[in-house]
């Protein structure tokens, strides 16, 4: 058994990934090594990396932006759903981690859509909207949790109008419903969230997919 979705019963999930989980093997690969590392917990689950391929499909998107990286399994699920002119920006601040990326990118024949930055994303961030403002189709946030509003703030001015940014970890394995917990990141969690729900330049879903995966729509000018 796999990372699977948050609340989702043993016998649910197998039934539903056995009926909908069309994982390539090479993405099987990245998470099965994924699983024997020490922050095996950051990786997503297989059904949201085969979702937000999805999404980039749907959107024909071409040119897309991720902040956090890990091993690469969100990175490698998109470049897939790309065309063979798409680009993924991808912005991490670990080499070694990346170094697991690097390699599954290359045996997929990927390696050639992902330009990777390895610096704080904030910094990459600004530097993109330097010149990149509203270019983006798709950004996918999955990165320190005490930055996701500068994230955020940076992502919907490089997305342009009809782009979707994608936001992981919103439900925080369901702490951020727990009125007792305090914890730092689960109250940063949980007015972050606040933030979007009342952000009326996106058309917002929050989906119990994963970990919760918040889609925000910027809306046409």
């Amino acid at each position: 058994m796999y990372k699977k979705s948050f609340g989702v019963s043993d016998d649910l999930y197998r039934y539903v990934s056995a009926n909908s989980l069309t994982e390539p093997d090479i993405l099987a690969k990245l998470r099965q090594e994924t699983a024997n590392h020490p922050q095996a917990r950051m990786q997503i689950s297989p059904e949201q990396g085969q979702f937000m391929g999805l999404l980039v499909q749907l959107m024909g998107a071409k040119k897309t932006l991720e902040v956090g990286v890990f091993t690469g399994y969100s990175s490698l699920s998109v470049a897939l759903a790309l065309p063979a002119d798409g680009k993924l920006v991808a912005c991490d601040v670990s080499d070694e981690y990346t170094s697991i990326a690097r390699r599954y990118w290359q045996a997929a024949g990927v390696t050639d859509k992902i330009d990777l930055h390895i610096a704080p994303a904030l910094e990459t961030l600004d530097r993109l909207l330097e010149d990149q403002a509203e270019t983006f189709d798709f950004a996918f946030i999955d990165a320190d949790k005490g930055n996701y509003e500068n994230y955020y703030d940076r992502a919907f001015q490089l997305i342009r109008p009809g782009g979707l940014i994608a936001i992981d970890n919103v439900l925080w394995s369901g702490r951020v419903a727990d009125p007792d917990d305090h914890d730092k990141i689960t109250e940063t969690i949980r007015a972050f969230n606040q933030k979007l729900v009342k952000d009326d330049r996106v058309v917002l879903s929050l989906l119990p997919i994963a970990d919760g995966l918040t889609l925000a729509l910027k809306k046409q000018n």
